[in-house]
């Protein structure tokens, strides 16, 4: 065999190294910690299957994922469509709508509190109108939907561009000779929409959709700053029970949790939503 078809594996080495050093090996840690229960292997499964905070923080991860990610699609469809028109000024608007890519969940979540707090910003402005005679509380057990709300804005602020940046590519992507040709049938701009660039852009959707909702069953900063444990989500319980409970094994098992659900909902959106003339390619 010759030197040069040892090249290729010779560049993706370091690649492969990081991936079973910082990805690989704490993965078969998680696996076993999340396995080892003195009740037998299934232990810490069955006591977090059966706890009122897994069943509290799975449904709250499945309402956040359920509000966030449509709202978040349909506004970055749209910003994306609007931008790609390129009118006069569109760069600006690409810069402030992209401006939040910047920020870390962390800073996103500070940033509201110093909006919603009870002497924030907000309260400030509505005092200084004459619009209200005491300051609105968003956060506190009390104000549970309150703060859900709070927490619904941040996620939208703060992770719409990252879906708005992969439609934009997918819409420049596409070859305008198929919308001339459109223009030339005399299609209506709605019709070129949904016969043209909406099928076209359905890698990118996927794409979008696909790492938009990974993420969101790994929530954490945001809630964890903004509610702390009023609303729990299973990564603000994976984080509660190795930190502040120091039991690895039920955090393990949450990890692995969440990490089983990221696992199926890729499998879903890759084997549902695929698009069809990739698949026509790859069968020629």
């Amino acid at each position: 065999m010759r030197r040069e078809s040892f090249v290729p594996f010779l560049l993706i080495l370091p690649t492969l190294v990081y991936l079973m050093v910082f990805i690989g090996y704490p993965i078969v840690g998680t696996f076993q910690l999340s396995f080892t229960s003195d009740e037998g292997w299934l232990g810490n499964f069955k006591y977090v299957f059966s706890s009122k905070d897994f069943q509290n923080a799975f449904l709250n991860t499945l309402i956040l994922g359920a509000v966030v990610i449509p709202i978040q699609f349909v506004l970055a469809i749209l910003f994306a469509l609007l931008v790609n028109k390129k009118w006069r000024g569109y760069r600006t608007l690409l810069y402030i709508i992209a401006a939040p890519l910047a920020l870390s969940d962390v800073t996103a979540a500070l940033i509201s509190y110093s909006i919603f707090a009870p002497n924030g910003y907000l309260n400030k402005i509505l005092l200084s109108l004459n619009w209200i005679e005491r300051p609105l509380y968003f956060f506190g057990y009390m104000f549970k939907s309150r703060e859900f709300l709070v927490i619904v804005l941040t996620e939208i602020w703060r992770a719409t561009p990252l879906v708005f940046v992969i439609l934009l590519a997918g819409l420049q992507s596409i070859n305008t000779e198929y919308l001339e040709a459109a223009d030339v049938f005399g299609f209506s701009s709605w019709k070129k929409f949904f016969k043209i660039t909406l099928p076209l852009l359905k890698p990118s959707i996927v794409s979008a959709l696909l790492i938009r909702t990974l993420f969101a069953f790994q929530i954490f900063g945001v809630v964890w700053l903004l509610a702390g444990r009023d609303i729990t989500v299973l990564a603000g319980e994976t984080y509660y029970w190795y930190v502040l409970r120091n039991n690895r094994y039920i955090a393990s098992t949450y990890a692995l949790v969440i990490a089983v659900l990221t696992f199926i909902v890729g499998w879903f959106y890759i084997g549902t939503i695929r698009s069809k003339h990739l698949e026509e390619g790859v069968r020629q």
